[in-house]
C-alpha cells in the first residue's frame, strides 16, 4: 500500500459517511439548530481550538521526527484560524463562551489516546481533515447565504488547508509506515475516525428529532 491508496480505501469505506457529514444538516448538528452568525462561529472556533490541543498534545510526545513537525505545524495553523474566527465575532464577548481548550468532542476523545506514528497520521491528517472539510463548506455556505464574502473567504481559506493535509497525511505515512501491519492500522485508525464523527453527527441529529439520512 501507498499513501494515495490508503486515501482511496478511506474514501471508499467511508462514502456513506462523508457525503453525509457534507450535507445541510452539517451546522444544524453543530449548533443545536441554532443557525446565526454567532452560533456558526462558536462552533467553528470550537472545532479549530479542539483541534489545536489534539496536535499539541501529540507533538509533545511524539518520537518521529517528521510526524512531530507536521503536528507542530497543524497546531500553529490551527491556532491562527482560530485568531481569525474570534476576529469575525461581531461580539469580544461572545468569545467567552468558548473555553481556550474546549473538551474534546467524541472525535477528539478518540484521537488523543493514539499512540502510534501511522495511526496518528492517518486519523490527524487524513480522516479528521475528511471529516473537517465537509464541515468547513457548510459553514462557506451559511455565509454566502448571508452575502457575507469576507467570512466566506476567510473560511474558504481554512478549508484550502485543510484539504491540503490529506496529501500531506498521505506523504508522511510513506514515511512512517515500515509493514503492511502499519498499513492497516492506518487504515482502521482513520476509517473508526470517520465513523466516530459520523455518529456523532447522526446521534446529535437523532435527538433533535432530524433523520440524518438524506431525503430522496
Amino acid at each position: 500500500m501507498d499513501g494515495d491508496t490508503l486515501v482511496e480505501t478511506v474514501r471508499e469505506r467511508t462514502a456513506t459517511e462523508l457525503d453525509r457529514l457534507g450535507s445541510e444538516k452539517a451546522l444544524v448538528a453543530t449548533t443545536a439548530a441554532q443557525l446565526d452568525r454567532e452560533h456558526v462561529l462558536s462552533a467553528t472556533l470550537a472545532a479549530e481550538r479542539r483541534a489545536a490541543a489534539t496536535f499539541e498534545a501529540w507533538a509533545d510526545d511524539e518520537a518521529d521526527a517528521d510526524a512531530r513537525a507536521a503536528f507542530e505545524g497543524v497546531a500553529a495553523t490551527e491556532h491562527d484560524h482560530a485568531e481569525q474566527v474570534v476576529a469575525l465575532l461581531d461580539d469580544p464577548e461572545a468569545e467567552a463562551d468558548v473555553a481556550v481548550d474546549p473538551d474534546p468532542d467524541p472525535l477528539h476523545a478518540h484521537l488523543r489516546p493514539l499512540d502510534s506514528t501511522p495511526e496518528r497520521v492517518a486519523a490527524g491528517l487524513v480522516a479528521r481533515p475528511l471529516v473537517s472539510s465537509r464541515s468547513l463548506l457548510q459553514v462557506i455556505n451559511f455565509f454566502v447565504n448571508e452575502a457575507d464574502e469576507a467570512a466566506a473567504d476567510t473560511v474558504r481559506e481554512f478549508r484550502a488547508e485543510t484539504d491540503a493535509l490529506v496529501e500531506d497525511g498521505a506523504a508522511l505515512l510513506e514515511t512512517c509506515c515500515e509493514s503492511e501491519a502499519d498499513w492497516e492500522r492506518a487504515v482502521d485508525a482513520a476509517v473508526e475516525t470517520v465513523r466516530i464523527a459520523y455518529d456523532e453527527y447522526a446521534e446529535t441529529l437523532r435527538g433533535m428529532g432530524v433523520d440524518p439520512a438524506p431525503v430522496c
